[in-house]
């Protein structure tokens, strides 16, 4: 079976690309930027390019995107272009050579100004059922190429499945403020409570995805952490994180002491991961009670794979303020 993964060069592609070949499968790596597991190097916006990197393929998995760090740098029709007409190419091409199953990557950012409960409601609770509503041209191009896959499945019959990934990246957070209060692997592990997700378990996700789709047809998924909370906390989350942290993870509190870390006061959504793993059968690792335990040995928080593909970050340049412009 011969494999493409788009997006090649950057942290999800690498990984996609580094696994299916540890694995003995035959892998073709696209990407705008050339890197060392990227096979061809061109936009997926090029329809010709597309079609050329599509023959003799069976599986697809589309990572490649311009992401939020993207939107204070890039014009809306850089989006476009990247986002919504480079996912037409790819699924029309994949039809054309009849591909059995096409993953699309995409991102919880698509629901939002809904992760944001009013003032003094409770937290939300984010499952595949909540609308999206975004805010900005990353969330919109993003949930137009979710629908253009399923408008695939639709009419095409082709097997395509939507990961909706948490936050992944190893890069410092975008935030000053959150960046001047706490150490970087103490927002990480935080933010496992609730909307972040290691690599290594997006990747056996996507793999899940590739096997089940031809079955199962058109899904959406989203990609978190399991968290340890229910719909019983969502009240103090928003009002006294840490007494609903306590409650569900008490051992955090010791390692997180030791080290002069915190909690955070609130947390306003909560990323529900059960219809994967109901599913696909899909079985995170890495969430925070694993990580305490991590900490607790001394061991790297990060798992293999993700200290293999470290940080690669978003642009050439640096910026003063911060690891990219927000908008």
């Amino acid at each position: 079976m011969t494999i493409l993964v788009t997006g090649s060069s950057g942290h999800l592609g690498e990984a996609l690309v580094r696994t299916l070949q540890g694995r003995g499968c035959e892998v073709a790596g696209l990407d705008i930027a050339a890197g060392p597991l990227t096979t061809h190097v061109g936009s997926i916006a090029d329809r010709p390019f597309v079609k050329r990197c599509m023959a003799g393929i069976e599986t697809v998995f589309h990572a490649a995107t311009l992401h939020k760090p993207h939107v204070g740098t890039h014009a809306r029709q850089d989006f476009i272009d990247t986002n919504i007409t480079g996912t037409l190419n790819l699924l029309e091409e994949a039809v054309a050579v009849g591909v059995k199953s096409f993953i699309y990557t995409s991102t919880t950012s698509v629901f939002g100004d809904a992760l944001v409960p009013p003032q003094g409601a409770p937290a939300a609770w984010i499952t595949e059922e909540v609308r999206p509503v975004p805010k900005n041209i990353y969330g919109v191009t993003k949930a137009a190429a979710e629908d253009l896959c399923q408008l695939f499945y639709r009419n095409q019959r082709l097997a395509t499945m939507v990961l909706r990934t948490s936050r992944f990246f190893p890069e410092e957070d975008d935030d000053k403020d959150v960046r001047n209060t706490f150490a970087d692997e103490n927002i990480k592990l935080n933010e496992f409570l609730y909307r972040r997700v290691d690599i290594e378990d997006i990747v056996s996700a996507h793999l899940l995805a590739a096997e089940k789709a031809p079955a199962l047809g058109f899904r959406r998924y989203i990609i978190s952490a399991t968290t340890p909370f229910t719909p019983d906390d969502l009240a103090d989350l928003r009002a006294d994180a840490p007494r609903a942290v306590q409650r569900r993870v008490p051992e955090y509190a010791a390692e997180f002491a030791q080290r002069g870390w915190r909690m955070l006061p609130s947390i306003d959504r909560v990323y529900v991961n059960e219809r994967a793993r109901t599913e696909l059968g899909w079985q995170p690792k890495y969430d925070l009670r694993y990580l305490i335990g991590r900490l607790a040995r001394g061991e790297d928080t990060r798992s293999p794979l993700a200290r293999l593909i470290g940080a690669k970050g978003y642009h050439a340049e640096r910026f003063s303020e911060g690891p990219y412009p927000v908008e």
